[in-house]
């Protein structure tokens, strides 16, 4: 059996973003290792590949509740215009998992 999950995470993108107008939110959804809370997946609704191969990398093979570490990962490294989008899906994300496996905050 399988100890993986699949959780999303949702948040406003600017109005100006493409995704805006493609997707209405930004999305970003994990398959996360439910036993050691590593990521082991992730995919986001970018409208470039390229983005979504970036911040594929900049999850994958990290632990969903290393939060200060990843959203400083995402604050340093991409520069797109839906940054805030991002993080605040992550740390959407982040909460439905706490609250799905009772991992404290």
């Amino acid at each position: 059996m399988s100890s993986s999950i699949f959780v999303t995470g949702e948040a406003k993108a600017p109005s100006n973003n493409a995704i805006t107008t493609q997707y209405g939110l930004f999305y970003i959804a994990f398959v996360i290792d439910n036993d050691t809370h590593r990521i082991l997946d992730a995919e986001c609704t970018a409208t470039l590949a390229l983005t979504n191969s970036f911040v594929r990398d900049l999850f994958v093979g990290a632990s969903i509740a290393e939060e200060g570490r990843l959203t400083e990962q995402i604050a340093q490294r991409y520069h797109g215009s839906s940054q805030r989008a991002l993080i605040a899906a992550y740390h959407s994300a982040v909460v439905k998992y706490r609250g799905i496996v009772g991992l404290p905050g």
